[in-house]
Formats: structure tokens, sequence, C-alpha cells
């Protein structure tokens, strides 16, 4: 399983990552690797990896392609923001789990129940 987290980081978007930091052993154990996803440049994807000890990847989607792709994107014109979803991609590629507008506090234990319900179900 691919858990894929789609938001600009932010304040809200650096709790979660760094909560998904702090629980990468318990996903890892549910057999599941982590992406984070942002329009943000692969610049400060390095720097805000680095400052924040991420042990996952950050994928630049500069051109908001796959926050597109995924129904995550809020383009204002001028400017593309990434919103705070998260999905859970099964071994087929098909989204076994969506996210909408995720609260930041909560969003790992819950990503992390659903992960056990659906190795369970398999």
């Amino acid at each position: 399983m691919r858990v894929i987290n789609i938001c600009a980081y932010v304040r809200g978007c650096t709790t979660e990552a760094c909560s998904f930091r702090d629980n990468i052993n318990g996903i890892i154990a549910k057999q599941a690797t982590v992406f984070g996803v942002s329009v943000d440049s692969v610049e400060s994807h390095k720097n805000f990896a680095q400052t924040h000890r991420l042990p996952f990847s950050l994928l630049s989607d500069s051109d908001g392609k796959v926050a597109a792709s995924y129904n995550s994107l809020l383009n204002l014109g001028i400017m593309k923001f990434a919103r705070r979803n998260s999905f859970i991609v099964d071994p087929n590629g098909q989204i076994a789990k969506a996210y909408k507008g995720v609260d930041p506090q909560t969003h790992v234990a819950e990503v992390l129940r659903d992960l056990q319900r659906l190795q369970e179900t398999n």
C-alpha cells in the first residue's frame, strides 16, 4: 500500500508531515510507504525534509498535475495550492481510501486504523 499525502507545506501540513514521521514505524509495519506531494519546488522540499528529518520522499508537483489528478488542486489563477488530502493506494494502483480536508492532529491515527482494516480484508 502507498499513502499519498497531498498538501502545501505550511503550518498544518508541517504538523501532519511530522506526525507521519513520528509514526513511520507503524506505517512500515503495515507494509505501507508514505509519499508527500505538494506544488512546492524541489529545493523547498529538500529543505523542508532536512529541517524536519522526514524519512519519506517529498515529490514536487510544481505544475499541479498530480494534485489535479487526485482532485486536490486549488487553482486560484496566479497561484496554485495543494489541498490537504490523503489517499491510500492499493498494490494495483487503485484508491482504497480517500481523506479530504484532514485534521493534521488526528490524521495519521486514521490512516493507521484504515491500513490495519484494509490488510485484514485482503
